[in-house]
């Protein structure tokens, strides 16, 4: 399937996606830094700029269109204008390559902050106008510590499906949870309980087995070893030194989300080593987002790959969607999709 990837960041999606054999036939971004990153990856993929000028954009038919418009005005940390906000407004956009392209299917993902904006208004307006193209949808809270990354990161995600609204629903709501629920009495060792939360307003605690995500600080620390586990909220990481990590910004063991602030100074998320706090490392939050090592670490500004400056790293991270979310997202609409013809 074609895909056009829109408010690409560095791509997530096609980091997800590249085990699908899908073709991703253009990108929209225009910060500098993630711009130079799709170029260093994807230099035969067109990167179109500005979102706005997407009617002039010469692209094949596409079967799918991808995007995470610009959070800032519906966060709770933001102003909350909402579609007040020219970057809010981008929803707007969104919807009108919706209307001019037609894909087959859409992905649209943003902060939690988007369902209650402007009253939930804003919402409305973009799922209202998604029915009124002729575009069935679902919605659904996915959090990244579900997907084998130790981030607690709440992100709304839609699919819509044009003509059929249960091909929607299908992607994100299959009949075991996203997380299966443990069978097993009591154990030794932690758990981890969350929520799940769907288009319905309904949400349901889960269980699931206790995972642990290995090498997280390896980049530090050769053999570090992370156990993952929401209850408590920390991010305990034990090193082949025996040491132990401590986040530094919660009491638990799941990183808090990276966020578009952590630009090296010192407002990114934080551990505690040996009695020293210290910043997370650029390697350390791609993992934290199920990117490869060293995945941001290009040619920057005349400097080789190995000199890029930490701060445009973490800058483009923290604007990111957690790649194995968007994996599972992906591989949900390549089975529902093949099924459906």
């Amino acid at each position: 399937m074609n895909y056009l990837s829109v408010c690409s960041g560095i791509e997530a999606a096609s980091a997800a996606w590249k085990n699908l054999g899908w073709n991703a036939v253009g990108f929209s971004e225009i910060e500098p830094f993630p711009s130079a990153v799709l170029s260093h990856h994807y230099p035969t993929v067109n990167n179109y700029g500005d979102i706005n000028g997407h009617s002039e954009w010469k692209l094949p038919s596409i079967d799918i269109l991808v995007g995470g418009t610009p959070c800032q005005s519906f966060s709770i940390a933001g102003l909350r204008k909402g579609l007040e906000d020219p970057r809010g407004n981008l929803m707007l956009t969104y919807l009108r390559i919706i209307e001019s392209r037609k894909p087959r299917w859409i992905v649209w993902e943003n902060v939690p902050g988007v369902l209650s904006s402007n009253g939930g208004r804003d919402f409305a307006t973009f799922v209202t106008s998604l029915g009124n193209m002729g575009y069935g949808w679902a919605y659904r809270v996915l959090d990244s510590q579900w997907f084998g990354v130790p981030q607690r990161r709440k992100r709304v995600f839609v699919i819509g499906y044009l003509g059929d609204r249960n091909l929607a629903t299908e992607v994100l709501f299959k009949s075991e949870s996203v997380c299966r629920d443990s069978k097993k009495g009591k154990e030794k060792g932690k758990r981890i309980t969350g929520t799940a939360e769907d288009s319905s307003g309904i949400s349901s605690t889960r269980r699931p087995e206790h995972t642990t995500v290995g090498a997280l600080c390896a980049d530090s620390h050769p053999g570090a070893y992370s156990g993952q586990d929401a209850y408590t909220g920390r991010l305990i990481a034990t090193t082949s030194y025996g040491t132990d990590l401590y986040n530094g910004a919660i009491t638990g063991d799941i990183a808090v989300p990276l966020t578009n602030r952590a630009d090296g100074t010192g407002t990114g998320p934080t551990v505690m080593q040996s009695k020293a706090v210290r910043r997370l490392t650029p390697i350390e939050c791609e993992r934290l987002q199920g990117f490869p090592d060293k995945y941001t670490e290009i040619p920057w500004r005349g400097k080789t790959s190995d000199q890029c400056p930490d701060g445009p790293r973490y800058k483009a991270l923290g604007n990111s969607m957690t790649v194995p979310v968007m994996r599972w997202i992906g591989e949900r609409i390549a089975m529902v999709d093949s099924t459906s013809k």
